[in-house]
């Protein structure tokens, strides 16, 4: 087990920072602060950023294959054209409940997490949604619905339900999952699973809210890296970069009682690994 030394790649102040994806297309890092409702892009090469402001809280953006993003919303899934229009997909209002984490399933469909704002058992949901706007409610017995993630050859998905502290494993086909299992389990103390992503090699890296660090595990449930981080709310994280070989890294700041000069930025570890392309959202 080893840990590895980080960098800062955007210095923010970012309240929930959340959902960092690779935007192949655009070459750039796209990631989101949940509640600051917004949007943040950001090219590695340049340095430039780019901030959109959401009218609504804002659970995950994805780019999509013809263009623009798609965002998980607090009232639904909206799509954000190339020209900066926006229409809705899919729209479901339940009062006291936002989005939260999303991906994107190899064949193109999005898998978007909902959670009650009192983070209450059973409130959230995990739902499949494909271009068209047609909606699968694939977990309905939720509390706080996060990291997704598919093994390289797409016959496993990952899972995360944060307050169990497990990271969950499926077998997948045909956008239908079953065989539910645990991978791994995060012991008392050391934070809550929170956002993951898979690479190349099949190893499932998790981010730990409260845990200050990010976590590897084989496909057999072994631990074997950590990264730690300066900051406690340590958020998601994904591959991005020339080769996919960077590893990105969200945190929050959102309840700390004492500064944290970092909190809410985005941080980078070079070389990490190999990331696995992301589909982009076929809608």
């Amino acid at each position: 087990m080893t840990t590895t030394p980080y960098e800062v790649a955007v210095r923010a102040e970012a309240e929930l920072g959340e959902g960092p994806t690779w935007d192949a297309a655009a070459g750039r890092l796209l990631w989101i602060d949940i509640l600051g409702c917004r949007v943040h892009t950001y090219d590695p090469v340049t340095g430039r950023r780019t901030v959109r402001r959401t009218e609504q809280h804002v659970g995950a953006v994805k780019p999509r294959a013809g263009g623009g993003l798609v965002l998980n919303l607090r009232d639904g899934v909206g799509l954000l054209d190339p020209d900066g229009g926006f229409r809705w997909l899919h729209r479901e209002i339940v009062p006291g409940r936002r989005a939260n984490d999303a991906a994107v399933a190899p064949d193109g469909s999005l898998w978007a997490g909902t959670m009650r704002y009192d983070e209450a058992p059973g409130g959230g949901t995990l739902s499949r949604i494909t271009g068209d706007g047609s909606v699968d409610v694939v977990l309905d017995d939720v509390a706080v619905s996060n990291g997704t993630g598919w093994s390289p050859d797409g016959r496993r998905m990952y899972y995360i339900d944060s307050p169990t502290r497990r990271v969950d494993v499926f077998d997948h086909a045909d956008g239908r999952l079953s065989g539910r299992r645990t991978l791994a389990v995060v012991e008392d103390g050391a934070g809550f699973p929170d956002g993951l992503t898979v690479d190349a090699d099949g190893c499932v890296w998790v981010a730990l809210w409260q845990g200050a660090a990010v976590r590897r595990y084989t496909p057999e449930g072994r631990l074997d890296r950590v990264i730690e981080l300066p900051v406690p709310l340590v958020t998601a994280c994904a591959f991005g970069g020339a080769g996919l070989s960077d590893l990105y890294i969200t945190t929050a700041r959102t309840g700390l009682t004492e500064p944290q000069a970092l909190a809410g930025s985005v941080f980078v570890v070079p070389g990490a690994g190999t990331g696995l392309p992301q589909t982009a959202f076929q809608g």
